[in-house]
């Protein structure tokens, strides 16, 4: 644990964002002080947080002029909110990362200023509502673990959290929560979803907070039910589906170390065999 105090708030805030992106901003930050007044050190939103999601729309070159460098007025108004309401802000947005490169990115404002990241996302998902490899390219950013002072958190983007070799990296690293904002549709296999996380954090024994877009768009109509699985696997929190909400939920992080202690299953990893007979 990486503060005395075993037990931290997060939040996560699924709304439904409107065309105007200075209100859905505006929105973000009510959450955020929201958030910080119910208790939360950590508040986090949902992929493309701010902009209605735009991979929903197959190859069309003008949603470019929505990207923003990490020093942009998205990133920026997010260092001012975390400061102002005292709570760390993970946010997702459409990066301009120069010499025509763009990613789909989360970083973290903290209270003192400070931006964590970025965390880039590594796989690109290509499938009838998501024409992610023409918009973004491929992340070149490794599984991070950021250390909050009360909490080791890693983050894996929406189509990140399918990998487990990535998921095991941010372990392997020491998180004891797993971030993951995404894009979920009411037509995709969301229990499966849920059930996919709930096994990724029994297996690691951590923490795993998945905040998903909410809300009827030009095509896509996003389900919400954001959620977090505890380290026993269980879903320990569920917001509701198609509607907006602030979901608040306590985690005890000494629940890691006692379900360690009873599946030991890192301990009895052997890796070293492993790469005799996996070798891609």
């Amino acid at each position: 644990m990486a503060d005395q105090n075993p037990k931290i708030k997060i939040a996560l805030a699924q709304f439904a964002v409107s065309t105007d992106r200075q209100r859905n901003l505006e929105t973000g930050a009510d959450l955020a002080r929201q958030a910080a007044e119910s208790g939360a050190q950590f508040v986090g939103f949902t992929e493309l947080s701010f902009l209605r999601f735009f991979p929903q729309h197959r190859a069309d070159e003008r949603y470019f002029a929505w990207a923003e460098t990490l020093d942009g007025a998205t990133v920026t108004h997010f260092q001012q909110v975390a400061k102002d309401a005292n709570i760390d802000c993970a946010i997702n947005f459409f990066e301009r990362g120069g010499q025509g490169k763009f990613f789909d990115t989360t970083v973290i404002c903290r209270p003192d200023g400070s931006v964590l990241g970025p965390v880039r996302m590594l796989h690109n998902a290509e499938e009838p509502g998501y024409n992610e490899k023409y918009y973004y390219w491929q992340g070149d950013t490794p599984p991070q673990v950021f250390d909050l002072g009360y909490a080791k958190i890693g983050v894996a983007i929406c189509y990140d959290r399918h990998f487990p070799e990535y998921t095991r990296a941010l372990v392997l690293q020491g998180a004891e929560l797993i971030f993951s904002p995404f894009a979920g549709l009411f037509a995709d296999p969301l229990d499966l979803y849920e059930i996919e996380m709930q096994g990724l954090a029994f297996q690691n024994q951590v923490f795993v907070a998945c905040v998903n877009r909410v809300g009827q768009e030009d095509v896509s109509h996003f389900a919400g039910g954001s959620f977090v699985a505890a380290p026993d696997g269980l879903v320990q929190i569920r917001a509701l589906r198609n509607c907006d909400q602030l979901l608040i939920a306590e985690l005890d992080l000494q629940q890691i170390e006692q379900y360690r202690i009873k599946r030991p299953f890192l301990r009895d990893r052997r890796p070293h065999l492993y790469q005799k007979f996996l070798k891609d």
